[in-house]
């Protein structure tokens, strides 16, 4: 027979266990990143500590973005809000104030080395000033955002120090293995031939770090097609800088790519990823795909003739 001791005990430990079952299924810590590429690298630091959502999402433009309503809602939802800075989320201040939040965000880039944005003043439609903010461009300035982000979950969520620190040193790592491959994959091309043409001026970052030369060609907005005088303008550049390979993103029409090409002799190139991470089915579904995939672009563009 059951005593009356044993079934209020049994009752206790059942209203204990009823009372930690939440504390069990660990609320998530949730953490708004503000494009794609930073989505991932968040993901990778707060593993499943965190619920990470991203208000510019994969294939999308974070330089042409403006806020929906909603996306205020998502701002105020969020304990941690994570920027890339260096003017790259002009309407970041707007969207904060109009989501009411107290929420200081995170600049992802700080302690990052800016770069001055060559040819400042060409028709790029970026809302930035002349400080170029494709920093993620360079490995190295990864493990900065790296160190921003894990130092920001950890303010946030103290208790999950040690998985943020596991998962920012194992990912470190990793990037370590990433910057070693794209320098082995540029030293396979020769030297004069570590030059390209593309449209949009997001590369600076990794040219510094690894040493190709991107060249913006003269006469093409991002916001215009190219007419007959910018593509004569192109194919004289290219002659005369002995540019190997184009990649030219915004010309949309392929005959055009093809006539450059052709008339200049230069070879056209694959597709760079630069602002936005594509889907899963893409070839850059997340930061580490995105560099390789640029890596192998540019070195099978420019090693074969």
């Amino acid at each position: 027979m059951i005593n009356r001791r044993h079934v209020i005990a049994l009752a206790a430990t059942l209203a204990v266990l009823s009372a930690s079952a939440p504390a069990l299924a660990q609320e998530k810590l949730r953490v708004l990143a503000t494009f794609s590429i930073l989505g991932d690298l968040v993901k990778n630091v707060g593993g499943d500590r965190i619920e990470v959502s991203t208000l510019v999402g994969p294939n999308s433009d974070a330089h042409v973005y403006s806020p929906a309503p909603a996306d205020a809602k998502r701002v105020a939802a969020a304990k941690v809000v994570i920027t890339n800075g260096l003017g790259f989320e002009g309407w970041m201040a707007r969207l904060v104030r109009a989501a009411g939040s107290k929420v200081t965000p995170v600049v992802a880039t700080k302690g990052v080395k800016p770069r001055r944005q060559a040819g400042h003043g060409h028709s790029h439609g970026h809302g930035h000033d002349d400080t170029d903010p494709h920093a993620w461009q360079s490995v190295a300035n990864v493990k900065i955002y790296i160190a921003n982000i894990r130092d920001a979950l950890i303010a946030a969520d103290p208790a999950g120090k040690a998985a943020y620190q596991a998962n920012a040193a194992a990912y470190l790592k990793k990037l370590d293995g990433l910057d070693k491959e794209v320098r082995e994959a540029v030293a396979m091309i020769p030297k004069d031939r570590r030059r390209i043409i593309t449209s949009h001026d997001a590369f600076g970052y990794f040219q510094a770090a690894y040493g190709i030369e991107f060249v913006a060609p003269q006469g093409v907005s991002t916001e215009s097609e190219a007419s007959a005088r910018d593509v004569g303008r192109i194919i004289t550049q290219i002659k005369r800088q002995k540019i190997p390979a184009v990649f030219l993103e915004n010309v949309t029409d392929p005959r055009l790519i093809q006539r450059i090409a052709a008339e200049s002799g230069a070879k056209v190139g694959g597709q760079l990823y630069s602002d936005a991470l594509t889907d899963e089915k893409g070839a850059a579904p997340s930061y580490i795909d995105l560099i390789r995939h640029n890596a192998k672009q540019l070195v099978s563009a420019l090693t074969t003739s």
